[in-house]
């Protein structure tokens, strides 16, 4: 039977830093053929990289085949100052070897302005050509002197800089400075600790914001929200990538950096950095399957796990003893490791402590921070505000990871203690993360951010379990329009499990992602009904914050309301309406007004 013709490829990337493949710049191409792809054609590919790599006078370095269930990542490692090129090398190198084994490429084999797919000479003239407009011919030598001077050098389209945050220098890319010019004296790191994982990332960053802030250093982070100076926001939006990350390290007020480093930045770019202080990984849990290859949990793991790569002997590797991945993807990672778990007695926290390595666990209600000679006792659990009197156990081990990564960058315990003992405690300290406000006639309202099946879980097993018995459970529940259809069936099941007595239907405002108004409502509906969920109860009101409105009009005495809010305006908007209804004593049947923070 004749082979199926694939389709050329389905996505070009440029790696701008560490990433899942090699520690290095370089690019990625997804095949995306929808089978396993024919060894002939990977050995076709991997020998024009070769030739390609000769004909343009670029190092030797990794070449990485990475198969998975819809085709293949085929990645190689190129300068960093010449990556438009090597996409296009990456390009040139799939499609000239799919046309040569009588594939259809999907391009003209011949193509203005385009390498040829049938004159190889002629390809590798063009090439050569576009490398020598994109080099930067003063790079080599300032990162070779930037090596010998042990300073981080940061590069991307526009711009270059050496050392990190108070510490830094940038210069345009075309106007880059020889090595005796460069101000070495001035120059020098700052603390950078990275966050990942698939719950709990930007809850740990502003933990870890507030005791750095706390610790005396003026602090920026990033998040899946913004760019903070010391709380402060600098720009709104989505900066959990390293297009953001450089931008605050290049901000030259910040003493130490906290950086959510999320899935679809390390896959699209990769690492902001070649080294951080620390990096903690929160958990791992299915989320976002079906992108850049990554089909299953192991996949997941791995891609969270790049942050291994910016770690190294004098550093730390912050992980969730309770997380069953991150145990098993533990073993091998050259990074020193640090443990932290709900439970002090864990076997990695008791071997941690025999070893002399760090390790945070709670034990007899008390957080505990051993530092590698000597425990802390953090305070009680329960008073930690962001623990809600140590029901939410996702953030008991939020509060360990962060205290356990604050050790690492150098802060005392009892900074860190002080810190636990009132975060959360203030709604301004974690918006839109598991925030609680206790309306009249006893209604319970949580808003949270809940994103995947997951989070939803956790979320609402807490809130049942703050539950008043004979009290309604109200659920208001979206989903971003990339995730797959399967996906968004996941999660209408998983809020099905929890039975709520009356679920509204929203979009999340900016997260649509091609997907049409209600569409994604439609099929969490189909899925709330295949699991149980009466049809009665399920009512659609697509605006985040009107939909809140409704819920809060629907409640009865006792009962309780969970609120996945995602859009940041939304967020605003809906803490600011239940500040002003918890202040006035607002109970079940009273006008739902208010809303707006403005004077």
């Amino acid at each position: 039977m004749a082979e199926s013709t694939p389709p050329p490829f389905d996505d070009l990337r440029r790696l701008t830093g560490p990433n899942l493949y090699f520690a290095e710049p370089g690019a990625v191409l997804e095949t995306m053929v929808g089978a396993p792809v024919a060894p002939a054609l990977i050995d076709a590919w991997k020998r024009r990289i070769v030739r390609a790599r000769a004909a343009l006078d670029w190092a030797d370095g990794p070449v990485v085949v990475r198969e998975h269930a819809s085709g293949a990542s085929l990645a190689f490692a190129a300068p960093a100052d010449v990556l438009y090129t090597a996409a296009d090398v990456n390009e040139w190198a799939w499609l000239s070897a799919l046309a040569a084994a009588g594939r259809d490429s999907g391009e003209p084999a011949l193509q203005p302005g385009h390498p040829s797919l049938i004159d190889e000479d002629a390809a590798l003239r063009l090439l050569r050509a576009a490398a020598a407009a994109e080099h930067l011919p003063r790079l080599p030598t300032l990162r070779q002197a930037a090596r010998a001077h042990i300073l981080p050098l940061l590069l991307d389209d526009e711009q270059l800089s050496i050392g990190l945050g108070i510490g830094s220098r940038s210069w345009d890319n075309r106007a880059l400075p020889l090595p005796e010019e460069v101000p070495w004296r001035e120059l020098h790191p700052i603390p950078v600790a990275l966050v990942t994982g698939s719950n709990g990332k930007t809850t740990s960053v502003r933990l870890l914001t507030a005791i750095a802030i706390a610790h005396g250093w003026h602090t920026a982070n990033s998040c899946t929200d913004g760019l903070y100076l010391d709380g402060t926001l600098i720009e709104a939006g989505d900066y959990s990538g390293p297009g953001g990350a450089r931008s605050l390290l290049r901000n030259r007020q910040a003493q130490a950096a906290i950086l959510e480093t999320a899935r679809g930045g390390l896959l699209r770019r990769g690492l902001a950095v070649e080294h951080a202080d620390v990096a903690l990984v929160t958990n791992i849990s299915p989320d976002h399957f079906g992108e850049y290859g990554i089909h299953d949990l192991d996949g997941l793991a791995e891609v969270k796990l790049t942050v291994a790569r910016a770690i190294d002997a004098r550093g730390m590797l912050v992980l969730n003893a309770d997380n069953a991945l991150l145990r098993r993807h533990a073993t091998g990672l050259d990074a020193p490791l640090a443990w932290f778990s709900t439970d002090d007695e864990h076997p990695l926290l008791r071997q941690a402590r025999s070893d002399g390595r760090r390790s945070c666990g709670v034990r007899e209600g008390h957080l505990w921070l051993f530092d590698g000679r000597a425990s802390h006792d953090l305070g009680a659990v329960a008073g930690m505000p962001l623990t809600l009197g140590g029901l939410a156990t996702h953030n008991v081990q939020n509060c360990a990871g962060a205290a356990l990564t604050a050790l690492g960058l150098g802060i005392a315990p009892a900074t860190i203690a002080a810190v636990l003992a009132r975060f959360g405690r203030d709604h301004r300290d974690n918006p839109g993360r598991l925030q609680r406000w206790v309306l009249g006639g006893g209604v319970q309202a949580y808003m949270d951010y809940a994103h995947n099946p997951d989070g939803l879980a956790q979320f609402l097993a807490l809130v049942r379990q703050a539950h008043r018995k004979g009290g309604r459970l109200h659920l208001l529940l979206g989903q971003a329009g990339d995730r797959s259809d399967s996906a968004i069936a996941e999660l209408a099941a998983t809020a099905a499990a929890f039975h709520p007595d009356h679920v509204v239907l929203k979009d999340m405002d900016g997260y649509l992602r091609g997907r049409h108004s209600g569409e994604v409502a439609q099929l969490l509906r189909a899925g709330l009904l295949r699991h149980g969920v009466a049809a009665g109860a399920i009512v659609e009101c697509l605006d985040e914050t009107e939909a809140v409105r409704s819920i809060v009009a629907a409640a009865g005495p006792g009962d309780s309301l969970a609120l996945p809010v995602h859009g940041s305006a939304a967020r605003e908007q809906v803490s600011a309406l239940l500040d002003q209804l918890q202040a006035r004593g607002w109970r079940p049947g009273d006008a739902v007004t208010g809303g707006d923070r403005s004077p």
